[in-house]
């Protein structure tokens, strides 16, 4: 009777060693939940992108527009026929105005 007590106790013990440190315990599935949530916010992070990149390309292949914006922007280019002007401060009249504006307060 005492061996079948103590072959029972040992089968408890490994079940509840199973239960709360083995695999598929409870910690495990508290990590396991915590990385699905953190590849589900990464994936909608990188959808995002996606369709951010998808509006690009499409507006992109299908106008001009698309293509002269970014070229004016991104490479600084002008029209064959247009003036570029760069109206550079200087840094005695920055200091100056902020001056001006300092002593009317």
């Amino acid at each position: 009777m005492k061996i079948l007590i103590a072959v029972l106790f040992v089968i408890l013990l490994g079940l509840q060693y199973r239960l709360w440190i083995g695999e598929g315990s409870y910690a495990d599935i508290d990590r396991l939940d915590a990385e699905v949530e953190m590849q589900t916010l990464e994936n909608a992070e990188l959808l995002e992108r996606n369709a951010s990149l998808q509006n690009e390309v499409q507006e992109l292949q299908e106008g001009m527009d698309a293509i002269e914006e970014h070229a004016r922007n991104e490479l600084g280019l002008i029209r064959e026929g247009e003036t570029f002007f760069l109206i550079v401060e200087d840094e005695n009249q920055q200091g100056r105005s902020s001056a001006a504006e300092n002593d009317s307060n």
